[in-house]
């Protein structure tokens, strides 16, 4: 990640209309700027969200309410929290996620 050619800036993520992305269950709404390389997404999944593939992107994902529900590709399973986040490299480790309650998330990748 490169983050040497973003000017200083703000985001007022109200004004960026979400785009629905449907899953194996639920919907997961992205609202997403771009600075360069850099995707900055502000991300909601509805209750019962399962995402309909694994993910082998780097992300820092940073949870703001409910829960995510993240399974590694070799099994191990990990919960996050308001407050809590996690962080993964390009082609590191398949991860995908899910959420019984719904969750929002801010995601930079």
């Amino acid at each position: 990640m490169d983050l040497t050619a973003i000017p200083f800036g703000t985001t007022d993520w109200s004004k960026i209309d979400p785009v629905a992305y449907p899953g194996e269950n639920g919907t997961a709404y992205w609202r997403t700027c771009l600075f360069g390389e850099v995707r900055v997404r502000w991300v909601e999944y509805t209750p019962g969200y399962v995402a309909d593939h694994w993910c082998r992107k780097g992300h820092i994902l940073f949870c703001l309410e409910g829960r995510l529900d993240t399974e590694l590709e070799d099994g191990r399973t990990f919960t996050l929290q308001p407050g809590m986040s996690y962080q993964v490299g390009d082609n590191a480790e398949a991860h995908r996620s899910s959420t019984t309650i719904g969750a929002k998330l801010f995601i930079v990748d």
